[in-house]
């Protein structure tokens, strides 16, 4: 008897185990899908993208077969897919066991147009089984581009907004050559693409959004299109001259600007005027025994959002400088930190520090940091370094500093900070404590274009209309 009921239970097994082996044929079958769309964000025409997927549930106790996955748009489509590492764009008899999935993996290139305006394209992907038929629809903006690889920059060259540049691999702008940029021009930089600057960069942004002058990373696919770090930055190096970015936007760089070396002539090397540099890995300004004027700037949610070291010449009126630790920026250095020293391999390097801040706001929250503002002295050399009219969260006012009319460990108010959806609007709410308690200025307007209270301006970049 126990023989027999073993018996029973092994064909059972086996009848259960042939079942779940074999396929389900009849039109009842079902499946899943983890999408029914995809969309590529911009995509610049011969660059290609970035790699997206989406998964084919077999929802089913018996194994599926899919007798066919295909590109619509078959060989011509400007899409390319990938199922369980075969290549499309059609792929036949796909088989999924039961309570299992498969991986569709797609990407995009987009052959150039005349168009300079971004574009769409189109296709989808037909999955059939059993007789039954799925679609997943694809789409991507694709947008042409003037494309540089290791560029130089000899003599003098305009770059106009007809269309972006997309940069890889570098550009340098070589010495005694200039580059001008025109508004509404857009550049975008690959991972391995520093802006190096030898001769002479001016930048020709206007207020509105359109016409502002932005240079970023060229991943532009969520999420990494906000992510730090996404491009080495711009660098102006020691032969450099008379450098001017007006309304300029430097954003998710590694480290948004480096002048490095004093100018070469009476100038500033650098002239900054409404400037907006932000979510930058490193430092957002590093000034290395340099000369830097900023003027109506926003230097926001950096790693090191202004660091000046071993001396030089720096003046910053109506600037705003101010960092929230957030999911991709741990806040552990102070907004800003000026010193008249370097230290290479435990030797101490120092020169003369003129350093100006007139105006201005310091601020951070959500990190380790007490002292916001840190000024820093090791040599014998002049060290000048004044605060005029300023808010700065600090517990310790900055060494061998002067410093009048300071609004300390006061909240500035901006209009609105979410961390979380990092989203950041750092214009004044009515309550700020800063309305009207700047110094006279000349300054006529701020970042936003409008015009300032000549006599009792706002501190920081925005006045409050």
């Amino acid at each position: 008897m126990r023989l027999l009921v073993v018996l029973i239970l092994i064909v059972c097994c086996s009848v259960t185990a042939c079942k779940k082996d074999s396929f389900i044929t009849g039109s009842d079958a079902t499946l899943s899908l983890s999408e029914d769309s995809l969309h590529f964000d911009t995509v610049f025409t011969t660059a290609g993208s970035v790699t997206q997927y989406f998964i084919v549930y077999n929802t089913n106790n018996r194994r599926l077969r899919l007798s066919n996955v295909s590109l619509a748009g078959g060989n011509t489509s400007y899409f390319k897919i990938n199922i369980d590492g075969t290549p499309g764009p059609s792929v036949q008899d796909v088989e999924i066991n039961a309570n299992d999935s498969v991986y569709v993996f797609l990407s995009v290139k987009i052959d150039p147009t005349s168009a300079n305006l971004p574009f769409i394209v189109q296709d989808s992907i037909s999955i059939d089984y059993n007789g039954n038929r799925r679609w997943v629809k694809l789409s991507a903006w694709g947008q042409n581009a003037n494309f540089i690889r290791s560029g130089v920059i000899k003599g003098n060259q305009t770059w106009t907004n007809q269309k972006p540049y997309v940069i890889i691999g570098g550009l340098q702008v070589d010495t005694n050559a200039s580059l001008t940029i025109e508004k509404g021009s857009r550049i975008y930089l690959h991972a391995d693409a520093p802006f190096i600057v030898d001769g002479t960069l001016q930048v020709n942004g206007e207020h509105y959004d359109s016409t502002r002058v932005v240079f970023q990373g060229d991943r532009l696919d969520a999420p990494y299109r906000n992510y730090p770090a996404s491009w080495p930055g711009i660098y102006f190096r020691g032969l450099s001259s008379n450098n001017v970015l007006h309304y300029a936007v430097i954003k998710n760089a590694y480290q948004g600007i480096v002048a490095d070396q004093p100018s070469v002539n009476a100038a500033r090397k650098l002239s900054l005027n409404e400037c907006i540099i932000d979510n930058c890995y490193d430092a957002g300004i590093m000034g290395i025994r340099s000369s830097i004027h900023a003027q109506n700037c926003l230097i926001s949610n950096c790693g090191k959002n202004v660091l000046l070291t071993y001396g030089g010449q720096y003046d910053f009126a109506h600037c705003t400088v101010a960092t929230y630790s957030s999911s991709y920026i741990s806040h552990k250095d102070p907004v800003l930190f000026a010193a008249d020293y370097i230290k290479q391999n435990n030797t101490y390097f120092t020169a003369d520090l003129s350093a100006s801040f007139v105006n201005c706001i310091f601020w951070g929250e959500n990190g380790t940091i007490d002292d916001e503002v840190v000024t820093s002295k090791q040599g014998n050399t002049n060290f000048s370094v004044s605060f005029q009219n300023c808010l700065w969260k600090v517990k310790n006012n900055p060494a061998n500093s002067i410093f009048s009319n300071i609004i300390a460990n006061t909240a500035p108010a901006f209009d609105s900070i979410d961390v979380q959806h990092h989203y950041y609007d750092f214009h004044l709410k009515s309550t700020s404590p800063v309305l009207q308690q700047g110094a006279a200025t000349t300054l006529a307007t701020d970042l936003d274009g409008k015009p300032r209270n000549l006599l009792k301006p706002d501190l920081g970049c925005y006045q409050k209309q």
